[in-house]
């Protein structure tokens, strides 16, 4: 098989980036290594408003039923002290849905605009010639002139092109994340903070909520699900004898680190491409605009032949969201780690409204 572009990771971030380069007349093959149209991952399941503005141009958006997503209109952080602070986003809001209705509503989108999506199919290796990349799979053996990486936080094609960095913690993050069958309770996303934890409660759908926790893991911790739920009892109330809508499923360490987002015909997106911390809900948001990027100079990247210097625009695109993104998530979660500067900075939020509708809005980008 010869494609132009050869896409590692058929998540919603990998599929996006499939259909951004389709959308300038490539040819494009995505490989997914897990099998079936249902790929799930652990995942905060929150989209800003510009992360829909993306589903809503590639016809995603309109595949998604009320069943499966539901619109939030701010965020609201709940202090250990009962403190409260509710923010509004911008425009129309965002959009919480479940990443298996995402991923599907991406797919059918994708398969629609002409890309090919090959699934249960393990890349095994990769290696770079001046003219092409050459992939074996266990499907056989592809030919690209371009390889991206989407394949998540433990990436193999990062590690496949010398772009990974090793990361040392003292105390790594990670996080879990499961579905309660009960109607939302707000329209906003709740986030709750225990010390070492945060909870984020998203409505996914008329009759779902997600429920995810990011904490740190040190020793011997207990980190079962029901023993993070114990830290919140203000959510474990609410969610006493509710059924289960989905297995609880775990990603981690959250860190990861890249020397380079680009290099000869390689290029990294999404969590792939380096990651924080989950903690402001902007993966998603951030993978599609590296697929928006990497559309943008795509083609002239592969007149170019894919060198890290004709991706240059890329890399320059990528770096400065990143940047944005890694300055905020540092600053929050130096907050989250300190109780008493949280509870002062939550009082402030509680107490001033219009603030913290103004630092959304420009937390977003809108």
């Amino acid at each position: 098989m010869k494609v132009d572009v050869a896409v590692v990771g058929g998540g919603p971030v990998g599929l996006a980036a499939a259909l951004e380069c389709r959308a300038r007349g490539l040819s494009v093959a995505v490989f997914e290594r897990r099998p079936g149209a249902d790929v799930d991952k652990a995942c905060g399941e929150g989209l800003m408003p510009r992360a829909v503005r993306f589903l809503e141009r590639h016809g995603a958006f309109q595949r998604l039923s009320p069943a499966d997503c539901s619109p939030f209109t701010g965020i609201r952080y709940v202090s250990d002290d009962g403190v409260q602070a509710t923010g509004l986003l911008p425009g129309s809001g965002g959009l919480g849905v479940r990443r298996l209705a995402l991923r599907r509503a991406l797919r059918a989108a994708a398969t629609d605009a002409g890309v090919q999506v090959h699934e249960g199919c393990t890349v095994e290796r990769f290696s770079v010639t001046p003219g092409a990349v050459g992939l074996e799979t266990d499907a056989g053996a592809v030919e690209a002139r371009l390889l991206v990486g989407a394949d998540g936080l433990h990436s193999r094609v990062r590690a496949g092109a010398g772009l990974a960095v090793k990361v040392k913690e003292a105390a790594p993050r990670y996080g879990l994340r499961a579905h309660f069958a009960r109607a939302p309770w707000t329209d906003k996303v709740e986030v709750y903070f225990s010390e070492g934890a945060e909870a984020y409660v998203t409505p996914a759908g008329a009759g779902r909520v997600g429920l995810a926790f990011l904490f740190s893991k040190e020793g011997n911790e207990a980190t079962r699900f029901e023993s993070l739920l114990a830290r919140f009892p203000v959510l474990a109330e609410k969610l006493a004898h509710v059924p289960r809508d989905s297995e609880v499923m775990g990603a981690g360490p959250l860190r990861q680190q890249v020397s380079a987002v680009v290099a000869d015909r390689v290029a990294l997106v999404g969590d792939a491409a380096g990651y924080v911390d989950a903690v402001t809900g902007e993966g998603l948001m951030l993978g599609f605009e590296a697929a928006e990027s990497l559309g943008r100079h795509v083609v002239q990247a592969l007149r170019d032949e894919a060198t890290p210097a004709a991706l240059g625009g890329y890399a320059r695109d990528f770096r400065l969201a990143f940047l944005r993104y890694a300055w905020l998530t540092e600053g929050l979660l130096g907050i989250a780690a300190r109780p008493r500067l949280r509870r002062v900075v939550l009082r402030g939020l509680a107490f001033s409204p219009g603030a913290f509708d103004a630092a959304l809005a420009m937390a977003v980008g809108d």
